[in-house]
């Protein structure tokens, strides 16, 4: 078994704002309407995205642009190269797609960084699903199941810290052995009385790695 991995979402997390609302702002201006409806609990979150997504209307180049536009922390990519430095193995766990999450990863030259995350791909202007009902971590809701995964990936490591920002990390917050919750994810723990440390970046993650003698 090896020791530890870091497990983070993408989307508010990683990054500063989600890419659908990106997609809102810029190219789905009616999507209001179904982003309460989402909000609302009408509609799952996977239709909600899959529905923004294929309202982009671009050819790929701009939507690659756009990506690439999307803000990030700017302390993630040193924090990734010194959990892989110092032993740790690092993971994103990401309910929107793996296609716009491979694109900041290398536009940033971060490698070695494995992704969870519902498959995405450009087709006819837009970026649509491959969503599998048969996969092992299949969720209804979200396309992909978090806890699952993190469950699973418990199977292969003594420790696994979790950081988090909205109401799909609150289930994969379960499971880990040590969550950090940024933004809305806090007050929904707490509500939960599921164990977490608040936080508001990946600055003050790696502080308390440090201080717990995980970095150094």
């Amino acid at each position: 078994m090896k020791n530890w991995a870091f497990v983070s979402d993408f989307d508010g997390t990683i990054s500063k704002k989600d890419f659908y609302h990106l997609v809102l702002e810029k190219y789905f201006e009616e999507g209001q309407a179904l982003y309460k409806q989402w909000k609302s609990g009408e509609i799952k979150d996977i239709d909600f995205l899959r529905q923004v997504f294929t309202s982009i209307h671009q050819e790929e180049r701009q939507i690659i642009e756009d990506i690439h536009s999307l803000e990030i922390d700017e302390h993630v990519p040193s924090f990734i190269r010194k959990v892989q430095a110092q032993g740790g193995d690092f993971y994103i766990l990401s309910a929107g797609t793996d296609y716009y999450i491979h694109h900041i990863l290398g536009q940033y030259g971060i490698r070695g960084v494995e992704v969870y995350s519902n498959e995405g791909y450009y087709k006819d202007k837009n970026v649509h699903l491959n969503i599998d009902p048969e996969h092992p971590h299949h969720s209804e809701r979200y396309g992909i199941d978090k806890s699952k995964v993190l469950t699973d990936l418990k199977k292969e490591y003594e420790t696994i810290y979790f950081a988090g920002d909205s109401e799909p990390d609150s289930h994969p917050a379960k499971v880990a052995n040590v969550t950090f919750a940024m933004k809305a994810l806090q007050d929904i723990l707490k509500e939960n009385n599921t164990p977490h440390i608040e936080v508001d970046s990946f600055s003050d993650i790696e502080q308390h790695l440090i201080c717990i003698g995980v970095l150094r």
